[in-house]
């Protein structure tokens, strides 16, 4: 045990370090309820955290790793939570909601949050002291504690990680800001559009919406090469070969824009549905067998362990009581029963109350820590960002809405199809919540292993973290529905609406499986589609060169369900990030500067989307959808220009300044 862990009166879970983590939290939460609504994808927002964090604490007296830990601990769990929106979005999407009422949204994010980090206690040791689970993200977050901490690295990278990431990550969010706003004047243009006919006036109808935005930019930056390449696959798939085949075959008059938004809607996204269901039920089955293995080794292991009084264990083992742990359980079971008591009796099902509440509890207490020992293993194997929470979500519905279909569909009066489909998608939102918090609790239990921190005040920590969260997403959520509405939603304009692609293919799936409609036609050439992109992923799999080229399934089939809007830019951004990063290879400190380009695509990501969450506040109010439009629609094509060239010219000096920066640490 080091000096560190020897101490009795430290710093650890302090008010200040709590307070600062409620802060980012808000920030990091809003950012991400926008962008994973808008692109289908969320990030990781520890790393981001521990670094805004580490350069205030420096500030203070008495600062420590610790302390620091459970700042970025509080921000990482709210985040995480915000992956919610996979599926609450689709009662608005199947027309059951109008808007995300408060008390109800908050119940469900709460109580399945605090339940995801009880359930992540026992598995604690399992999972993390007793295992050899790489945990990548954890690994990385307490290296850059430790660093800023001056516990690891050389001065240049102290230097590194402090000061300059954090003007990494404030420059990115300002520059980002700045030009969401101009957009929004529309001096600058939103996207790059052109839709045409193919093979003439009778034939289909295709084309592009390449969206000029930083956030989409970073995200390609995050995400990486192949899974940019994998997505440029699947756009090519749907916009080059599914929407005008598809828009040729089922021929419509109107202009080429509306008919290939038609065809892409109507048949390409269930493609895409049917491509990423199988490409997440893939990556669930690959894992199987190493779940299996892993929890039955690690059991094992704490089985074996000699016993001992919790003063005689080091600091790293004490975890919160489990009788707490118990407690805490039971009486989250309280509320969720309530939940489903009162949806069940407002909404039509009341002669199937009792089953309802009492079978869903039962599903919410076994689904529930099926999906967090199965997330938990997940997030230490690849990393919580990397981990297939969009197929957790698929495989939850359908079995809930099986069991609705079998077991309460028959005792109800006809009709009664649409409250089924509302109640499968409230329940599995309850068991989402709880896999989403367990996908990212172990990664951070990871790290506090590593920088000598107490179980009990991180688990604590936690719990705060998912009841900021629980606070903050239903406004936010609310706020981007009146504002932008949801792809799909009854009433939504499709150019202004919010993508939401989980939430579009988990509502599709439950409404299908309960009303017996589903397109099974269009979702099974997407299967097709899906086990020809696993077989060519997994050939490729088979060498063993570095940086082997790859094709993630699951990335393919977001490709093709996305709009391109979304899809292009993230390509773009994933291509610039490669060239980055092996730029960053042939210079010293090569870490250090490609740690400072990830800080820069966060930065780049919180400034747009906490301006889009602001600009959605400043339209409901003004009531006008351009408050601060400067020009009209005659600007449309030197808007284009100057946007497009100001966009470029913009990623070269941050980048080339990434770079120099980094040079300069070493």
């Amino acid at each position: 045990m080091n000096a560190i862990s020897g101490m009795s009166n430290r710093h650890e879970l302090t008010f200040r370090g709590v307070i600062i983590g409620i802060v980012i939290t808000i920030v990091f939460t809003a950012a991400n309820v926008y962008f994973g609504l808008k692109a289908g994808l969320t990030f990781s927002t520890s790393i981001p955290a521990a670094v805004i964090s580490m350069a205030i604490l420096k500030a203070m007296r008495d600062a420590t790793i610790q302390e620091n830990n459970i700042v970025q601990t509080v921000a990482s769990a709210a985040g995480t939570l915000s992956s919610i929106i996979f599926v609450l979005p689709g009662l608005i999407i199947v027309g059951y909601w109008s808007g995300f009422p408060f008390w109800i949204s908050a119940g469900i994010c709460a109580t399945g949050g605090i339940l995801g980090v009880m359930y992540t206690i026992p598995l604690r040791r399992a999972l993390v002291t007793d295992s050899d689970l790489p945990y990548p993200e954890g690994v990385a977050c307490a290296e850059v504690l430790r660093v800023g901490a001056g516990e690891g690295g050389d001065e240049a990278e102290k230097v590194e990680t402090g000061g300059a990431g954090l003007k990494a990550v404030l420059w990115g969010a300002i520059v980002s800001a700045i030009f969401y706003v101009i957009v929004q004047t529309k001096v600058f243009a939103a996207s790059v559009t052109d839709y045409f006919r193919v093979g003439g006036d009778k034939g289909g109808a295709s084309g592009f919406d390449f969206g000029l935005s930083f956030a989409l930019f970073a995200i390609g930056h995050l995400v990486g090469l192949w899974v940019g390449v994998a997505m440029l696959v699947g756009a090519l798939i749907g916009w080059a070969w599914a929407v005008p085949y598809f828009t040729h075959l089922h021929w419509a008059a109107g202009a080429a824009a509306t008919v290939a938004q038609d065809g892409w809607s109507h048949y390409v996204r269930f493609i895409g549905a049917g491509t990423i269901g199988v490409a997440a039920i893939w990556t669930l089955a690959k894992l199987v067998k190493p779940l299996a293995v892993g929890l039955a080794g690690a059991f094992r292991a704490s089985r074996a362990r000699k016993a001992g009084t919790l003063h005689e264990l080091p600091r790293t083992e004490h975890d919160m009581p489990i009788g707490t742990v118990g407690l805490i359980s039971l009486i989250c079971f309280i509320p969720i029963a309530y939940l489903l008591w009162h949806f069940a009796v407002n909404n039509g099902l009341g002669g199937a109350t009792w089953t309802l509440v009492i079978g869903g509890v039962v599903f919410v207490v076994l689904l529930s820590f099926l999906v967090s020992a199965v997330c938990g293993y997940m997030a230490g194997l690849i990393g919580s960002s990397n981990s297939p929470l969009s197929g957790v979500g698929i495989l939850v519905v359908v079995i809930a809405a099986l069991l609705l279909v079998v077991g309460v569909k028959p005792f109800l009066p006809p009709g009664a199809e649409k409250p089924l489909v509302g109640f499968a998608l409230f329940i599995t939102a309850i068991v989402f919540a709880v896999a989403s918090i367990a996908n990212n609790n172990l990664q951070d239990l990871k790290t506090g292993q590593l920088v000598d921190a107490t179980p009990s005040m991180q688990q604590w920590a936690l719990v705060i973290g998912v009841l900021v969260g629980a606070v903050v997403i239903p406004p936010v959520l609310d706020l981007l529905q009146h504002t932008y509405g949801f792809l799909g939603a009854p009433g939504a304009d499709p150019s202004r609406a919010l993508a939401a692609p989980q939430a579009g293919l988990i509502s599709a799936l439950a409404k299908g499986v309960i009303t017996g409609n589903v397109p099974w036609d269009m979702i099974g050439i997407g299967a097709a589609i899906g086990v020809a992109i696993i077989i060519l992923d997994e050939l490729l799999g088979l060498s063993k060169k570095k940086d082997t080229p790859r094709l993630p399934p699951l990335a393919v089939g977001l490709g093709i369900y996305l709009p391109t809007s979304t899809t292009l830019m993230v390509v773009v951004g994933a291509l610039v990030g490669a060239w980055f990063d092996r730029h960053a290879d042939r210079h010293p400190r090569a870490e250090a500067t490609k740690q400072l380009g990830v800080l820069l695509a966060s930065g780049l990501i919180v400034g747009e989307s906490l301006l889009a969450v602001i600009f959605a506040g400043i339209v409901g109010l003004s009531g006008k959808q351009n408050p601060i439009g400067l020009v009209g629609d005659s600007f449309a094509t030197p808007s284009i220009f100057i946007g497009g060239v100001v966009f470029a010219v913009t990623v070269i000096v941050l980048y080339r300044w990434i770079i120099k920066m980094g040079r300069a640490a070493g």
